[in-house]
C-alpha cells in the first residue's frame, strides 16, 4: 500500500464561529503502488485541500495520512520538507514557471536543496525527460516564449525531476486546448505505465478521468463512487 488516509477531517475557520466550514469529514482512502486515480467534484468541494493534505502542504484536523506505513502528519518540518521533495511531485492547472528563469532552470529548481552530486545527476535526468516530452530544444527559452502546452509539459518534468513515487495533479489540463489535453493525458499515462508512477489527478475533464484506472467523486466531504 502506497497511501492510506484514515478518517480525515479538515475545516477552515474557528470551530464554533458561524463562518467555520468543514470541507472534509471522516474521509478515508487507500491507493496502491502504481495506481492511477481521478477525483471529480464541483468547485469548492475540497479537492485541492485533499491533495494538499496528501502532499504534506497542510495538516488534517483529525485523522492520519500514512505513506508507506508512516504517518506523515507526525513529521517535523524538516522531515516533511524531505518527504515532499523526494516522494511527491506536484502539477497544477497553471504551470507556475518562474518567468525570469529558462525552461531548464525552472525544471532544476527542486534539485537546489540537494547535494552537489545529486544535482549533477539531475542535469542528465532533466535532459532525458525534456527530450522525452519533446521540448529539449526549448531549454534555454523563457516561459514567455513558449506555448501553454509546452509550459505545462515543462511543469510535469519539474515535478518528475526528483523521481517521486506519487504525482499529484490538480486540474493539469484545465488551462489547455483540446489537442494539448490529449498530449498531457498521454504523457501522464506513459509515466504511470513505463515508470510505475502512481497518479492522483483532480480534474473536471470526464475524458481525462476515463483514462484513469479508478474514479471517485468528492461529495459532502467524502469520497464516493460517481453516480
Amino acid at each position: 500500500m502506497l497511501l492510506q488516509l484514515d478518517h480525515i477531517r479538515k475545516g477552515f475557520g474557528n470551530p464554533g464561529d458561524p463562518a467555520y466550514r468543514v470541507v472534509l469529514e471522516d474521509l478515508s482512502l487507500e491507493v496502491e503502488e502504481g495506481e492511477r486515480m481521478a477525483i471529480l467534484g464541483p468547485s469548492g468541494s475540497g479537492k485541492t485541500t485533499l491533495l494538499n493534505l496528501i502532499g504534506g502542504l497542510d495538516h488534517p484536523d483529525e485523522g492520519s495520512v500514512v505513506f508507506r506505513g508512516e504517518d506523515i502528519t507526525r513529521y517535523p518540518v524538516r522531515e516533511m520538507d524531505r518527504f515532499r521533495n523526494g516522494q511527491i511531485g506536484f502539477v497544477f492547472q497553471f504551470h507556475h514557471l518562474l518567468p525570469q528563469c529558462t525552461l531548464l532552470e525552472n525544471v532544476l529548481i527542486p534539485t537546489l536543496v540537494r547535494d552537489r552530486s545529486d544535482r549533477d545527476q539531475a542535469l542528465g535526468r532533466a535532459e532525458m525527460l525534456l527530450r522525452r516530452v519533446g521540448i529539449w530544444d526549448h531549454r534555454d527559452k523563457l516561459p514567455g516564449k513558449l506555448s501553454g502546452g509546452e509550459c505545462q509539459r515543462a511543469a510535469v518534468v519539474r515535478a518528475m525531476i526528483n523521481a517521486p513515487s506519487l504525482l499529484l495533479a490538480d486540474e493539469p489540463t484545465g488551462a489547455l486546448d483540446r489537442e494539448n489535453v490529449e498530449k498531457m493525458a498521454g504523457l501522464l499515462l506513459e509515466l504511470n505505465r513505463e515508470d510505475g508512477l502512481t497518479l492522483l489527478v483532480v480534474t473536471h475533464s470526464a475524458g481525462l478521468a476515463e483514462k484513469m484506472g479508478r474514479t471517485l467523486e468528492l461529495r459532502n466531504g467524502k469520497l464516493v463512487r460517481p453516480k
